[in-house]
């Protein structure tokens, strides 16, 4: 399907009370961050808009499509999609229909570009209190907990198919939670789903969506190949004889690797990070953090993204402390203070360009990271 390109939407700059403030309470544009050949200059103003026409809550994800689009989701009830151009500027906003878009990806399906969107299974409350923000079980939080979905559409907006919840298939028993974090698409077109704030499975579908198998969960004979808060997933292509999966483990800081088939093949390690799923940038990849784990604690506004060499080493930490190993053990990560609150999401163009969407971040717009 060919779209015809989009004329911008005309920018109204936005209150200093949006401006993206990190714990220094100092404003980042401008500034420096990352180590060695991984240094960008922070852009805090790129993504910019009247916060009353178009509102974020949480800019959970970000992609890219052939055009050089960047499509954001994120969960305000006035808007889930919000698509830019590289230089920032609103080319489009649409959806209601997914209050709790958490995840995007899009990809070529012969020789059509279509959207996978992840809706995690929340809807805010009319009921909020004003207040309360984490009692998930509470009638008057900000936001109720509901059953999630996967969403196929077009580029514009309009639904293909949709994947439910596993119960209806006999997957999940009605009691299982089902609240879906991200997706990974493998060449062959199957369907890999993390149901990270749901029963923690990864959930294996054909192209057209038909169940095949699940792996993860909690109580495996195998402790590694337990999944704790799985938050992000992608097929890893570097080596083409090879490809495999690289899923988040959030909660246990840790990045598990499996087969195609669900079969475990390794873990790692990234200590004191509460890391989210990989996203490939030539032989490196990148992945957003969105809590430092310190002395046994999440902190709040305490995260960074990570960069991993072809080793899956690290190798830099944007906004964070430099990596370092020792014995061949990495060493406890931390933030810097400086740039981020909760790195959630980012997309990467083809010149080495970040954009970064953050969770809990006062409603604040993606920020861009320029290569120096």
């Amino acid at each position: 399907m060919k779209t015809t390109p989009s004329k911008p939407i005309p920018a109204t700059p936005t209150s200093s009370k949006t401006k993206p403030l990190p714990k220094s309470n100092i404003y980042p544009h401008g500034l420096i961050v990352g180590q060695g050949e991984f240094q960008y200059r922070v852009n805090c103003e790129w993504g910019m808009q009247d916060s009353e026409k178009y509102p974020v809550e949480n800019c959970h994800d970000l992609a890219m499509d052939s055009q050089g689009r960047i499509f954001l989701v994120t969960d305000h009830p006035k808007n889930n999609v919000l698509i830019y151009s590289r230089t920032g500027e609103l080319l489009d906003a649409w959806g209601t229909m997914f209050p709790g878009a958490h995840s995007i990806r899009i990809v070529n399906e012969n020789g059509e570009e279509v959207i996978y969107l992840v809706d995690s299974g929340w809807i805010t409350n009319r009921k909020w209190d004003g207040v309360s923000t984490d009692a998930w079980d509470s009638p008057t939080n900000k936001v109720i907990a509901q059953s999630g979905f996967i969403a196929k559409l077009t580029l514009d907006g309009r639904l293909i198919f949709t994947i439910s919840h596993p119960q209806t298939i006999g997957v999940y028993t009605p009691d299982q939670p089902f609240r879906p974090t991200d997706i990974a698409v493998a060449p062959n077109g199957d369907l890999y789903v993390t149901d990270g704030y749901g029963s923690d499975y990864v959930l294996h579908y054909s192209s057209n969506g038909q169940f095949i198998r699940r792996w993860g969960g909690a109580n495996n004979a195998n402790a590694e190949c337990n999944l704790v808060n799985t938050h992000g997933i992608e097929v890893d292509l570097r080596n083409p004889n090879d490809p495999h999966l690289i899923v988040s483990s959030r909660g246990e800081c840790k990045l598990k690797q499996f087969n195609l088939d669900g079969t475990y093949r390794g873990t790692i390690d990234t200590a004191g990070a509460h890391i989210g799923g990989p996203v490939f940038s030539g032989d490196h990849f990148f992945a957003p953090v969105c809590w430092s784990n310190i002395n046994g604690k999440t902190v709040d506004n305490s995260g960074f993204i990570s960069v991993f060499d072809k080793n899956n080493k690290v190798v830099a930490n944007i906004g964070g402390t430099a990596p370092s190993y020792k014995g061949g053990q990495l060493q406890p990560m931390c933030s810097s203070w400086d740039v981020f609150n909760h790195c959630h999401g980012l997309c990467i163009d083809e010149n080495g360009v970040v954009y970064v969407g953050q969770w809990r971040a006062n409603q604040t717009y993606p920020i861009r990271l320029e290569p120096v």
